[in-house]
């Protein structure tokens, strides 16, 4: 009987030794906690990335537009998490979405800069990125939208399959415009086949020179029906519209400008459908073309607002999202979906066609970068600081932070969502619990770029990196950046160039 005892009392104190045990282990890791109970799939929450495209942080009602109304995201903010401090890499698209797939700084790739629409691929297939680990974690993924990181291998042959394209760097569908709105091929691309296409009007691409025989906006300006070019945009001419770069045929395969939200809309709508269906999560990338040029809204859209074409595809933008929340209300998934919403860098008034959107601004006092200085182009703060909000219905706690977040950080923050370990170097970090609400501190520092020309800033500085004429910003005080304090802070001027020069020099090559 005491042997019996004892026993009974070795065994209890070995279960309370493995009890307290686990209770450490449970509260060392509680910032995993949320990862950790996700791991199969059906716990794993949906994600939708929704970019827009040239939207500065003033553009919302929701960070103090007024002459701009926008709902949609106002709903997303008040129920969700606004962040006061999100980023973009860079003050321009292509830099800025390479950091978001990839999980590195642009300045790391000699290619990261804004690319014509025939370039190469500039997403190395061999490592992973975004939609890779989602994919790796069982997700269904698709891209929507805006792509701008290049295609194949700079010698596309627009009438076969694209590749490598997409879906060799983990996204099982794709529906994308290849450059930007402006640009040619004015084509949407599926699953790398242009959409459309007839074999006896095949498509030709070309940034070099026009193709015999094919007016341009330059020489048959009566063809510029619907937007006037003010630089820039004087090539071929398509819907009315005069673009950058050159293409012949495929006539029957271009978009009309009006119906292009409409169309990014239902492939995405359809894409969480049949996603749905399946029973498995998915990863949404949904890259708007709104507010960037040319803005041709819808005809339901025009007039909408007192700023002309560009008030009107950003209200235009809104109701894309507001369409995308009913859509996952109807198929009962929206309490199973986080949702964030940026831009790939701030504002842009005139950026090559006639659409009175500096007039109209001046009429009604509109300030699309808020208090920011700067906008796209720009390194200052509002080349870089954009909108940014989360959502996630029943998960996170509505409100405002000051946490300074960063979309390369996308990478490494939903790895810890998802429950893996990031096989390589990146310059992404995980903040998890910045981005759930969790914690109010993010990102300490933050390297920053326009047209290779670098920024840095941290939570209270702003720094501009010109070795000729360096800037300093006290952003505690002074958040327009109004003041360049450099030459009363020469420490500190000294003190960034060297953390600068150590970031780029770090070595990603090992882990």
């Amino acid at each position: 009987m005491r042997f019996l005892t004892q026993n009974k009392i070795r065994f209890w104190s070995i279960i309370l030794f493995l009890g307290i045990i686990m209770l450490g282990w449970s509260s060392a890791h509680a910032e995993d906690a949320l990862s950790s109970d996700l791991q199969e799939n059906k716990k794993m929450p949906n994600v939708i990335i929704i970019l827009a495209d040239d939207l500065g942080i003033g553009d919302l009602s929701c960070y103090g537009a007024k002459v701009l109304q926008t709902p949609n995201l106002d709903k997303l903010a008040a129920e969700g998490l606004k962040f006061n401090r999100g980023y973009a890499t860079s003050a321009t698209c292509t830099p800025s979405r390479y950091a978001l797939i990839s999980g590195l700084y642009p300045i790391r790739n000699p290619n990261a800069s804004i690319l014509p629409g025939n370039s190469p691929l500039i997403i190395d297939v061999q490592k992973i990125n975004l939609p890779r680990l989602f994919k790796k974690a069982g997700y269904q993924t698709a891209a929507v939208g805006k792509w701008h990181l290049g295609l194949a291998d700079g010698h596309q042959d627009w009438n076969k399959e694209i590749k490598p394209g997409l879906n060799n760097i983990g996204f099982d569908y794709s529906f994308i415009m290849a450059a930007t709105n402006d640009r040619t091929p004015t084509v949407y691309i599926e699953n790398q086949h242009v959409v459309g296409l007839e074999s006896e009007d095949p498509l030709q691409v070309s940034y070099k020179q026009n193709f015999p025989g094919e007016p341009t906006g330059r020489e048959n300006p009566e063809l510029l029906t619907k937007m006037k070019s003010s630089h820039g945009h004087a090539d071929s001419v398509v819907n009315g519209v005069g673009r950058i770069g050159f293409q012949k045929g495929g006539v029957k395969a271009r978009w009309r400008d009006e119906d292009m939200a409409d169309i990014f809309s239902e492939k995405a709508k359809q894409f969480v459908t049949e996603s749905t269906k399946n029973g498995k999560p998915f990863f949404l990338y949904f890259a708007l073309h709104q507010p960037h040029v040319p803005r041709i809204p819808h005809e339901r859209f025009v007039g909408k607002t007192p700023l002309g074409p560009r008030g009107d595809v950003i209200v235009e933008l809104d109701d894309q999202v507001g369409r995308m929340v009913a859509t996952l209300e109807e198929l009962g998934q929206l309490e199973n979906t986080l949702i964030v919403f940026s831009s790939d860098n701030g504002m842009v008034l005139n950026d090559g066609y006639i659409d009175m959107s500096v007039v109209k601004n001046n009429e009604t006092g509109h300030a699309p970068s808020g208090i920011l200085r700067g906008g796209k182009y720009s390194r200052h703060d509002g080349g870089m600081h954009v909108p940014f909000i989360v959502y996630w219905k029943g998960k996170i706690e509505p409100g405002v932070t000051d946490a300074i977040f960063c979309q390369v950080d996308f990478l490494s923050t939903f790895a810890a969502l998802t429950g893996q370990d990031i096989p390589m170097n990146v310059d992404s970090e995980n903040h998890l619990d910045a981005l759930l609400g969790e914690k109010p501190v993010g990102r300490t520092e933050l390297l920053l770029e326009s047209s290779r020309r670098l920024s840095y800033r941290t939570d209270q500085w702003f720094f501009v990196n010109d070795n000729q004429k360096p800037e300093l910003f006290d952003l505690s005080k002074d958040p327009s950046q109004k003041k360049n304090v450099a030459e009363e802070y020469p420490e500190v001027v000294q003190q960034f160039q060297e953390r600068v020069k150590n970031i780029l020099d770090k070595n990603l090559e090992k882990k």
